[in-house]
């Protein structure tokens, strides 16, 4: 892939390829104090042109004070990396908090989206006792190492080392687990929202009534799952497809947060299938 940065207050970095049709991926990924690089595989698969941007104040991107990690600044982001690369309309697709982004943006800049697509996210907020009665999950997070609780760590060796405690929780299949901790050991983590979310500033980029405004957009929308997520529940998925009519969804059975690591076969299906 090549790389790019994108002038401006802050400088977004973008890595990016060009692919063998006219249609556009802007991939947004998650964390969000990680950059984009653990989601290049299976997307750089694709035949689209893919970019792949780190969020303001991840990865290779510029950071900004502390009050300016606020969703309306990704957005603003986001438009000048589609403005860089002359694209009018993308397909968007988010992972996790990353997903949640991309729903801002295409509620907040319908003319710039084709199409949304949620990978392992949720449109509607999760509840309460979401995974009560999920015995496994409960035993996976009772084992897992809380890094926020040791006091020899900088923040931005927390968020590295809460990456790293979380695999059980976030992959799926152990045959699997061997590349994932590969791609984290290639993350460039940092802790710019970790602070504002700690002092209770962070603002969600979850804008209210999500999925009956995405509804009134009329754009395609793919709900892409895993049946095993212990982060997102898969049992939003269903009420979503009601609230939104144009929406299609693919859960992938077998597999966990991170579904592209997963099921990378099914994920690409998914997507050529979508994007077709």
């Amino acid at each position: 892939m090549r790389e790019r940065m994108v002038a401006g207050e802050p400088e977004i970095f973008v890595a990016w390829q060009e692919g063998s049709d006219d249609r556009t991926l802007l991939a947004i990924h998650g964390g969000p104090d990680w950059d984009h690089s653990y989601l290049r595989d299976p997307l750089e698969r694709l035949d689209c042109r893919l970019l792949m941007p780190d969020l303001r104040g991840c990865g290779r991107s510029g950071r900004v004070p502390e009050e300016e990690y606020h969703p309306d600044g990704m957005m603003r982001d986001l438009v000048r990396v589609l403005d860089e690369f002359g694209v009018e309309r993308a397909d968007v697709l988010g992972h996790s908090y990353g997903g949640m982004v991309a729903q801002r943006f295409a509620l907040t800049h319908p003319s710039r989206v084709r199409s949304l697509i949620v990978s392992g996210s949720s449109v509607l907020p999760v509840p309460p006792y979401a995974f009560a009665g999920w015995t496994e999950r409960d035993e996976i997070l009772a084992r897992q190492e809380d890094p926020w609780q040791r006091h020899d760590l900088t923040p931005e060796e927390c968020v590295r080392a809460d990456a790293f405690a979380a695999v059980a929780a976030n992959v799926r299949r152990p045959e699997a687990v061997p590349g994932y901790l590969r791609r984290l050991e290639e993350v460039r983590f940092g802790a710019e929202y970790a602070r504002p979310f700690l002092a209770g500033t962070l603002v969600s980029p979850r804008l209210p009534d999500a999925a009956q405004r995405i509804a009134e957009l009329g754009l395609p929308v793919l709900l892409l799952h895993g049946g095993q997520d212990m982060t997102f529940p898969v049992s939003l998925v269903e009420p979503t497809l009601a609230l939104i009519p144009q929406a299609r969804a693919v859960v992938l059975e077998e597999a966990g947060h991170m579904l592209h690591v997963d099921d990378p076969d099914g994920y690409l299906a998914a997507l050529r299938e979508f994007l077709g």
